[in-house]
């Protein structure tokens, strides 16, 4: 164990997609830290079996991104963690429907401030860290971000805006830092008030030519791939068995 070893912070990382990137990093060398805002509990369990492989390299950050003042500690805390960072990927996200007539401002702050806001402004605030160790932002976007969602507007307006994120960011921040974005088409069926039911799963698996869903690994190896190829910069890639093709 040395000071050496790279360090990635997940947001959004105790479960689902996150978690998937958070053991891909971790098994690839990576010092890691998750990110959580409600799933304490299985950010610590994940943390406890990253720590049980290798001592002392994964730790949980706790922290709203929703909340724009809660940003600057937050950073602070990531720091404070390894003393340095690698890599920030930009994995939080909200999910859900705001169809025409039923949307509201809250929604829209809702979802821009996870998916738009929050990713600049964690961004700004790890760029210095990020510029000394000449390392990487991935953002996690949507192809749904330039093929538009029924009933999901300001969703996909916000993942659109994510997209630019990434390649303005590319831009300012070159050539210390690279900036790069995945977009996952159907890789994991959404939960709680965005869930799908079976008639709308099935529905999406035949528009994809791959005929069947990704999985959470597809995304975490496209991660670390462009955490990896240091001549990638301002790319987007869709991992969505073809979906955006349709």
């Amino acid at each position: 164990m040395t000071t050496e070893q790279p360090v990635a912070l997940v947001t959004g990382g105790a479960r689902r997609i996150g978690a998937a990137i958070v053991r891909e990093l971790h098994q690839e060398g990576y010092r890691v830290l998750v990110h959580c805002r409600h799933s304490i509990q299985d950010a610590q369990a994940l943390c406890e079996q990253l720590n049980h492989e290798r001592p002392d390299t994964a730790k949980v950050v706790v922290g709203d991104l929703n909340d724009a003042d809660a940003i600057a500690s937050l950073a602070a805390s990531v720091l404070n963690s390894f003393g340095r960072l690698d890599s920030l990927i930009n994995n939080a996200s909200v999910f859900y429907p705001t169809p025409v007539g039923e949307a509201t401002l809250e929604h829209w702050d809702d979802l821009f401030a996870s998916n738009a806001r929050a990713p600049f402004f964690l961004s700004q605030a790890l760029a210095p860290a990020l510029t000394k160790s000449r390392g990487c932002i991935v953002n996690i976007a949507d192809i749904h971000a330039e093929k538009p969602l029924k009933n999901y507007t300001i969703y996909c307006m916000a993942k659109a805006a994510n997209q630019m994120l990434t390649r303005s960011l590319a831009r300012e921040l070159a050539p210390a830092v690279r900036v790069n974005s995945v977009a996952p088409g159907a890789i994991m069926w959404p939960e709680n008030e965005a869930e799908m039911d079976a008639d709308d799963q099935l529905q999406i698996i035949d528009r994809t030519p791959m005929k069947r869903p990704g999985h959470p690994d597809n995304i975490a190896q496209t991660v670390l791939y462009l955490l990896q190829n240091d001549f990638i910069n301002g790319q987007i890639i869709a991992v969505d068995g073809g979906r955006s093709l349709t």
